[in-house]
């Protein structure tokens, strides 16, 4: 089972989450993650055409997708859309900023109406928000409380090696073994 992690990284944060939900996809006997950095330019839309998952990355700049993922969604028009090649494969989507809120909701929702476009099967995450009680603790799976997909937050002073934590990390972790649980589900079942 292949799974291919689409993902752009200005600073490193975002790339370090990539590497995570890969870690996560590797938790899945017979699931296979590949990691394709848009900004390196060589993309194998061969190997997205054979991937039965595709997860999108993006660190969220002025509120919305780095300008390079959308080069690479309005890139997959041709090679992808117009024959709905990756009809029913299953989709989900990663997301970074500086700030704690810094509007990551919007590139998710971005992320996930690509798909819906290209007719892909959106799953997010299945964890209730974290730190989110006087029990909880930023320490949480899910402490920014997304449904739709995995966030982090990074410190904007902060090197890639530091930031985000490791809770957010875990969370990335987390999805990529969800989508690979889940894309096991629908190749058992010859969806």
């Amino acid at each position: 089972m292949l799974i291919s992690i689409v993902y752009h990284s200005g600073y490193g944060h975002t790339a370090r989450q990539a590497h995570a939900v890969a870690e996560g996809v590797g938790r899945v006997k017979g699931a296979e993650a590949v990691l394709v950095a848009v900004a390196d330019g060589d993309i194998s839309w061969a190997t997205l055409e054979a991937s039965d998952a595709i997860i999108f990355g993006s660190p969220t700049y002025n509120g919305t997708l780095s300008a390079k993922l959308k080069q690479f969604f309005e890139d997959a028009n041709k090679p992808a859309w117009n024959e709905l090649k990756w009809r029913n494969k299953i989709a989900a989507g990663f997301t970074n900023s500086g700030a704690q809120n810094g509007d990551k909701l919007n590139t998710l929702t971005s992320m996930a109406l690509f798909a819906a476009q290209h007719a892909m099967i959106w799953v997010g995450l299945d964890l209730k928000p974290g730190n989110a009680t006087t029990t909880g603790s930023t320490n949480d799976l899910n402490r920014m409380g997304s449904f739709l997909g995995a966030m982090a937050q990074s410190d904007m002073d902060g090197s890639a090696e530091t930031t985000p934590p490791d809770s957010d990390l875990r969370t990335a972790a987390y999805l990529g073994q969800r989508v690979a649980e889940v894309a096991h589900q629908f190749t058992q079942k010859g969806v």
